[in-house]
């Protein structure tokens, strides 16, 4: 989960949920690949943080921090069931979902080499698998990792919007290098306004998207099968974001 605080309690956007408004913002981006390769891109950024295992058919399991609050996505260890999931549904998919999802495994993971035995067979297993998805593909090593760029970057971004990391006072954060390399900015001149980007990386001249997000005015829970029940009942809230390029007047 994304777990941002509000003046009256939690604001929680489930990582899948996430993973669905960067695929929205991937569809927004000039379709460069043949139809086959684009949906299946598309496919690997929708579902690049699923198979959470331990929510299937158990009630659900969000984690608490030791204070009770809600945990952040980033205050919870690595699961290799999890990651090993991602990949093992991606393959259903095809090859080329599974490159994906696996060099993006790769780039979160890859620091953790050392640690762990079975991490690192399963660090091996995601290098051995991109050297031969990439050839049956007949890809070369740069035409993937430009494809996973635009991932990496549709990603970077819909979390910078989720997680409330935009500048105040206009100031420009950078997103991500796109596949082109070029660095990508974003900035909110307005308060509440519209969302600029540049250079502009859309087909379209003005893009609109959304992620839905529970609201809890519970600070604190007991255990988790509490938060379950309280997010169940939880109202949602539709975030909203324009986004222009720079120097719109609109």
């Amino acid at each position: 989960m994304i777990v941002n605080s509000t003046p009256a309690g939690w604001q929680i956007i489930y990582q899948q949920a996430h993973a669905l408004l960067a695929m929205q913002l991937a569809w927004y981006w000039p379709h460069t690949l043949a139809p086959d390769r684009w949906v299946g891109l598309l496919a690997a950024i929708a579902q690049h943080d699923d198979e959470q295992a331990a929510w299937h058919g158990r009630g659900g399991h969000y984690g608490l921090t030791p204070a009770g609050a809600p945990a952040n996505f980033t205050q919870k260890e690595f699961s290799l069931e999890q990651a090993t999931g991602v990949l093992a549904a991606a393959r259903f998919q095809g090859r080329w979902r599974s490159l994906l999802t696996s060099l993006h495994l790769s780039l979160l993971y890859e620091g953790l080499r050392g640690q762990n035995k079975k991490t690192d067979a399963f660090l091996d297993d995601l290098r051995t698998g991109q050297d031969q998805w990439r050839r049956a593909l007949h890809l070369t090593k740069k035409e993937a990792q430009q494809a996973y760029d635009l991932l990496h970057w549709c990603d970077r971004l819909s979390l910078i919007l989720c997680r409330q990391e935009i500048p105040e006072m206009g100031r420009a954060v950078e997103i991500y290098p796109g596949p082109d390399g070029t660095m990508y900015t974003l900035a909110q001149p307005e308060a509440g306004g519209p969302v600029v980007i540049n250079p502009w990386p859309f087909r379209e001249t003005e893009v609109a998207v959304s992620v839905e997000a529970s609201i809890l005015t519970q600070l604190q829970f007991r255990d988790d099968a509490e938060l379950s029940a309280a997010l169940k009942e939880a109202p949602i809230e539709t975030l909203r974001w324009e986004i222009r390029p720079s120097g719109s007047k609109k």
